[in-house]
């Protein structure tokens, strides 16, 4: 029986995929058996027809257009039917060890519900694109250790959330907890799905023996752009609003209103200050929506210890954020 199946989104990124499948293809022994299944959300670059020649052994669902990165995985997770899921974008190259380790990583203990990979930057695999997530008491998240040296972060452990871009996921607990959710589009989904998890007494680990070589905003130094700052100014409204509940939400209330002005000023130094306000306005409408509504991760008191140790890791991912480290 295989164990995993290696799921990649794909949108336009004919140019990486003969990279990205290529080194999936060339894993190490003693590799767990998986499979690959590629979903083409609407590409019209001749992405199906290069997969259909190059790679007829991975699998292949076809979108008619872009419903973005949450449909497309959610429809991946939905085909496959292995213990365990990894989520890779379609601008990577992983290394030889990569399914193994994240296999083995996950496998340590029930508890753990995903684990992140070592994301390196393409040009500079020597750095860190991402060692896992956090998550501030300011509302925002960040790339544990992004343009660091990778060897600073060469110990396993646990982060706030995975990054979606490179992690395995167990099937189990995505069965008891829900998919990734679709209001989301694009950006944060990672975030809010190993949120969810943490509310649920699940764990998010980082793996920094699985590598991936990421292509990514980081060496194309497109990192900030109007439609990613709609879209994520929208989910950070959302996704603290459907995991917080409301008693946590006011008391971090100032916090949250003085990282959304921070931001601002910010985004209005690369002028994009209008793009950000309205993403905000977006995440208020998505998170009142009916379908917001329903989202919402509902309180139980007897969850009441997770929520205080996510408070205190919200608290403590500021200081670090602060001392960059």
């Amino acid at each position: 029986m295989k164990k995993v199946t290696v799921v990649i989104p794909n949108y336009n990124g004919i140019r990486f995929l003969n990279d990205c499948l290529g080194s999936l293809y060339l894993q190490e022994p003693g590799t767990p058996e998986y499979d690959v299944l590629v979903v083409d959300n609407g590409s019209r670059d001749g992405s199906v027809s290069f997969l259909r020649e190059h790679f007829p052994q991975a699998a292949l669902e076809i979108l008619p257009e872009n419903t973005g990165f949450c449909h497309a995985v959610n429809l991946g997770i939905q085909k496959s039917a292995t213990p365990y899921v990894i989520l890779l974008n379609n601008d990577t190259r992983v290394e030889p060890g990569f399914i193994r380790r994240l296999c083995a990583a996950i496998e340590q203990d029930p508890r753990i519900f995903s684990v992140s990979a070592s994301m390196r930057m393409w040009d500079k695999p020597e750095l860190l694109d991402d060692a896992g997530d956090r998550y501030c008491v300011l509302g925002w998240a960040y790339a544990r250790g992004k343009g660091k040296p990778a060897a600073l972060y060469s110990r396993p452990g646990e982060v706030f959330s995975a990054c979606g871009g490179a992690a395995i996921y167990r099937r189990e607990i995505l069965n008891r907890i829900g998919l990734f959710d679709e209001n989301h589009f694009a950006y944060l989904e990672d975030l809010d799905i190993g949120w969810r998890a943490r509310i649920y007494g699940y764990r998010n680990c980082y793996e920094p023996a699985a590598v991936a070589l990421h292509f990514g905003s980081a060496s194309t130094g497109s990192r900030y752009n109007p439609t990613k700052t709609r879209f994520a100014a929208a989910n950070s409204v959302y996704v603290a609003g459907k995991n917080m509940p409301a008693l946590q939400l006011l008391w971090n209330l100032p916090f949250l209103i003085a990282g959304s002005f921070l931001k601002f000023l910010f985004f209005c130094r690369k002028g994009m200050g209008g793009q950000y306000l309205r993403g905000l306005g977006r995440g208020f409408q998505k998170l009142f929506s009916r379908s917001g509504r329903e989202r919402r991760i509902p309180f139980r008191f007897q969850n009441i210890g997770r929520y205080l140790e996510i408070q205190w890791q919200l608290y403590l991912n500021l200081i670090r954020f602060l001392k960059k480290t």
